[in-house]
């Protein structure tokens, strides 16, 4: 689908100066994309490629970029985001989008739910007058408002790797460089096997605390072994399952965007109920 919005992008005149399409479609110069998919499956990369490809700059934006702790500053730099991507020629990357991109808030009972929302509609307004490419990044999509999700023309799923992308992965990040102890074919064989549900971030993260531990092991003459390999995706399994799970079982993807949103504009909950209390 990334052929689609690099061929959308570079036929825009034939499509809608020479057929004509802009007389029933004016506001198509601008192009939104929705990346969304588990962490780790190359989102950003995705979007570093496809600026790439188009020959634009990269203006990448994170939640630390356009927070602020001012009420109404949040939404302020949102617009300075656009305006920079436009003056660059830059293609504007959003990533953890659903705290940008979240349901509105239908009941308004305090203050800064006004703000959350006031951010929200900062980001409609500023997507159907940038006349760039935007690309959002998230792994939490569901959470995303209906006026947003119509306004992104393409949605892509990013997806964990399979067996033969994992084998691939593993081939790619253990380097020729690296001395080994067994042969090359069967470290990859074994590691894409038992490394199913992984990211390409988690096994490159499985190779960054294998190869210190062969070293550790043999400083005078490290080699990796199967153990070294194996010990890593073992630890990185046992984290999966055991770590940051009681986020994900006792708050919904609403209530998580909303709480980001919250600290984005640098209100907590406990100054929040504070505050109500001194009412």
């Amino acid at each position: 689908m990334m052929d689609e919005v690099i061929g959308s992008l570079r036929y825009h005149k034939l499509i809608y100066t020479d057929w004509g399409f802009d007389q029933v479609d004016p506001s198509g110069r601008n192009m939104a994309i929705n990346l969304y998919g588990p962490p780790g499956t190359g989102k950003t990369l995705a979007a570093e490629a496809l600026a790439g490809s188009l020959g634009l700059g990269f203006i990448h934006i994170g939640i630390a970029e356009i927070e602020s702790k001012f009420v109404g500053e949040t939404a302020k730099n949102i617009s300075a985001a656009f305006e920079a991507a436009s003056l660059t020629g830059s293609l504007l990357f959003f990533d953890e989008a659903d705290t940008l991109l979240g349901t509105r808030l239908s009941s308004v009972t305090q203050g800064i739910d006004n703000e959350i929302n006031a951010m929200r509609s900062t980001m409609l307004i500023e997507l159907e007058r940038f006349e760039g490419l935007v690309a959002f990044a998230t792994n939490f999509a569901k959470n995303y408002d209906s006026a947003f999700v119509s306004r992104l023309r393409y949605h892509i799923e990013f997806q964990l790797p399979g067996l033969q992308e994992r084998q691939r992965l593993w081939s790619r990040m253990l380097v020729a460089g690296i001395p080994l102890a067994l042969e090359r074919e069967l470290i990859l064989q074994q590691a894409a096997e038992l490394s199913e549900g992984f990211s390409g971030r988690e096994i490159r993260t499985a190779l960054r605390t294998a190869l210190p531990r062969a070293i550790m092991e043999n400083p005078q003459d490290p080699r990796l072994n199967w153990a070294h390999v194996s010990a890593a995706i073992n630890d990185i399994s046992i984290a999966k399952n055991n770590i940051g799970r009681s986020i994900g079982h006792t708050t919904t993807a609403s209530a998580r965007s909303n709480k980001a949103a919250l600290a984005m504009l640098g209100i907590n909950n406990t100054v929040e109920a504070a505050h109500k209390q001194g009412e």
